[in-house]
C-alpha cells in the first residue's frame, strides 16, 4: 500500500486542518495564451473539487487564501474579475455547499467589499451554519498582519489581559484549530502574509503544480508527505523501542 493510499484511508494520518495558498491561476492562463481571468475561473473549479474531496476523506477544516489585502495592487480589470467571480460563486455554490455539509466562513476585512457582496456572504454563512462535515474558511481581503492587528485592537477594546490565549480568541480563525498543514501551489516557497500567527507549528508543503491543475491526486500526495513527518512542537523525537527498530 502506498503512502498516498494510507494517508487517504487512515483517519489517524489526516491533518485536521489544511490551509492552502492557491497560487498560479494567472500563469496557468498565460501559458495557454488565455487572459488571466480564465485562470481564475478554472481556479474556482479546482477549489470546488478540493472542497468535495476534503469532505469525502474526512479533513475537518480547510482554509484557502482567495484574495489578499495586497491583491488590490493588481490591474483593476483583474480585481473586478475576481470580485465578479466571488459574487457568482456565492450565488451558485452556497446551496451545493449546504448539501455537502460544508460550513462556510468568509474571513478578512470585508468592509472594502460591496453591499451586495457582503449580503451574499451573510446569506451563505447563515445557510451553512449548522453543517459540520467540513468547515471551509475563505480568506478575502485578508492579511496575517491585519489579523493580528485587529485582534490586538479588539483585545484592547475589551480591556482583556493581553495573553496569547486572549489574543487568539479575537483572530479571524478563532473558530478553527491552527492548521496542521499548509499547501502552497505554483512553485513559490513563501507564505505571503497568510495566517502568520496560526502557522507557528504548521507543516509546510510546496508544489510546483499551478492551482487550476491541482486535483485530488495532488492533494493526496501532500497528505502522504504530511503523514510521513514527525511533528515535535519544539520537543525531541520519540525514541523507538528496540523491538520497533
Amino acid at each position: 500500500m502506498s503512502k498516498k493510499t494510507i494517508a487517504k484511508r487512515d483517519p489517524s494520518t489526516l491533518p485536521r486542518h489544511v490551509a492552502v495558498v492557491m497560487d498560479g491561476n494567472g500563469r496557468w492562463a498565460q501559458r495557454r495564451f488565455l487572459p488571466r481571468s480564465s485562470g481564475h475561473k478554472f481556479g474556482v473549479d479546482a477549489l470546488k473539487k478540493i472542497v468535495r474531496h476534503c469532505a469525502e476523506i474526512g479533513v475537518k477544516h480547510l482554509t484557502v487564501f482567495a484574495f489578499s489585502s495586497e491583491n488590490w495592487a493588481r490591474p483593476a480589470e483583474e480585481v473586478q474579475t475576481l470580485m465578479d467571480l466571488f459574487v457568482k460563486a456565492l450565488q451558485r455554490e452556497s446551496a451545493e455547499l449546504a448539501r455537502q455539509g460544508v460550513q462556510l466562513h468568509v474571513v478578512g476585512d470585508l468592509s472594502a467589499f460591496s453591499v451586495e457582496m457582503r449580503a451574499l456572504i451573510d446569506q451563505s454563512e447563515a445557510l451553512t451554519r449548522q453543517n459540520d462535515t467540513l468547515v471551509l474558511n475563505v480568506a478575502l481581503n485578508y492579511g496575517g498582519r491585519w489579523d493580528v492587528t485587529q485582534a490586538a485592537q479588539a483585545l484592547f477594546a475589551a480591556q482583556e489581559v493581553p495573553t496569547q490565549q486572549a489574543l487568539a480568541r479575537h483572530l479571524a480563525l478563532s473558530h478553527s484549530p491552527d492548521p496542521d498543514l499548509l499547501i502552497r501551489t505554483g512553485g513559490e516557497h513563501r507564505i505571503s502574509n497568510f495566517l502568520l500567527w496560526q502557522l507557528a507549528y504548521t507543516e509546510l508543503y510546496f508544489s510546483d503544480i499551478l492551482w487550476p491543475d491541482f486535483n485530488a491526486e495532488a492533494f493526496d500526495a501532500a497528505l502522504a508527505d504530511f503523514a510521513s513527518r514527525q511533528r515535535r512542537f519544539g520537543g525531541v523525537p520519540e525514541a523507538k523501542s528496540p523491538a520497533a527498530a
